[in-house]
């Protein structure tokens, strides 16, 4: 009884110093990659000696432009696939992002047009059609629902940093830092994406833009009514005057109860947005898996006038059920 004893001690002993010692390398390690290490892209860019004009292109090459000379529908669309690129963070540009998508198109209709011939089928309008309608689906398609539920990601990653950026704000200002000093604590202690959003405010204070201007233009590159709030408050005080930590204190305050009146309608409506989802995503899914399944379930009657002109009307009740659906699941808060 006493020999196990002593082994169950010590084996308990053995496993309490392998424990500490795996923690004083662990915190070791993170308190040296913690001062080694980039919280954003924006200080990784600097680390790597990126000059404050070059800086400012990359992590601005694609924010949204307002396209005047395009008609109203186009220019939304447009506006709206570049809003998308610019909140999804890639490092490619709105052309590379386009010109990748037309090469895929391309290389797919071709990869299409060989499983169609590969499967004894005519080649003849309603083939080619179908495989046009393959390539766009699986080269734009696919790509594009990728690309939103990124930036979909990152903008409520934004909208959960926000109010703590504020904290940090309301702090730097109460111990005694301006304004752009405090902003710019916020640029080195903030991780992506709010962290490289404020030390592009930053960079224009520095090209000698106004603090509220260039607090408005991050609120329209993220259409986030939060940082529109923030904004009208830094104007409101600079003009009126006032305790500008405790407006932000109030604020951050407000936002808070805001996002959780948000997550509760979220909450409730999250069946809503799923079934969007799937209706919206599946139907593509399903064409994409199909026609590389089994591509003679289409090509067999790809060239029936009944399939080519039913194709066209689909498509298009398709693009009317999702504007449709994303009408209904676009809950307001």
């Amino acid at each position: 009884m006493t020999t196990e004893i002593i082994r169950i001690v010590f084996l308990l002993a053995i496993f309490a110093a392998a424990f500490l010692l795996f923690q004083t390398v662990g915190r070791a390690v993170a308190a040296r990659r913690a001062h080694t290490v980039a919280t954003n892209r924006r200080m990784s860019l600097i680390q790597k000696g990126t000059t404050r004009e070059d800086l400012y292109g990359e992590l601005l090459k694609n924010r949204p432009r307002e396209h005047e000379a395009l008609p109203p529908l186009l220019r939304r669309m447009a506006i709206g696939f570049e809003h998308m690129i610019y909140t999804s963070g890639i490092t490619w540009s709105i052309s590379q992002v386009l010109i990748a998508m037309a090469v895929g198109i391309g290389l797919l209709f071709i990869i299409a047009l060989g499983i169609a011939v590969g499967a004894g089928a005519e080649i003849g309008f309603g083939a080619v059609q179908l495989c046009l309608l393959f390539a766009i689906a699986a080269g734009a398609g696919i790509p594009y629902f990728i690309l939103k539920q990124v930036a979909n990601s990152r903008r409520k990653t934004m909208e959960k940093q926000f109010p703590v950026a504020l904290d940090i704000f309301v702090r730097a200002l109460r111990s005694g830092h301006p304004v752009a000093s405090a902003i710019e604590l916020l640029t080195q202690e903030m991780e992506d994406p709010i962290g490289s959003e404020f030390g592009l405010v930053s960079d224009e204070i520095t090209y000698g833009a106004d603090l509220t201007t260039a607090l408005d233009s991050m609120a329209d590159r993220w259409k986030l009514e939060d940082m529109r709030m923030f904004v009208v408050s830094l104007s409101v005080q600079s003009e009126t005057g006032g305790n500008l930590a405790e407006i932000l204190e109030n604020l951050a305050g407000v936002i808070r109860d805001r996002a959780a009146m948000y997550m509760k309608v979220r909450a409730l409506s999250s069946e809503g947005r799923m079934t969007g989802w799937m209706l919206s995503i599946l139907p593509i899914f399903a064409f994409v898996t199909t026609f590389l399944g089994a591509p003679e379930f289409y090509l067999d009657v790809a060239e029936d006038p009944i399939f080519i002109f039913g194709s066209i009307f689909l498509i298009l009740l398709y693009f009317v059920g999702v504007f449709a659906i994303r009408k209904l699941v676009d809950l307001k808060v």
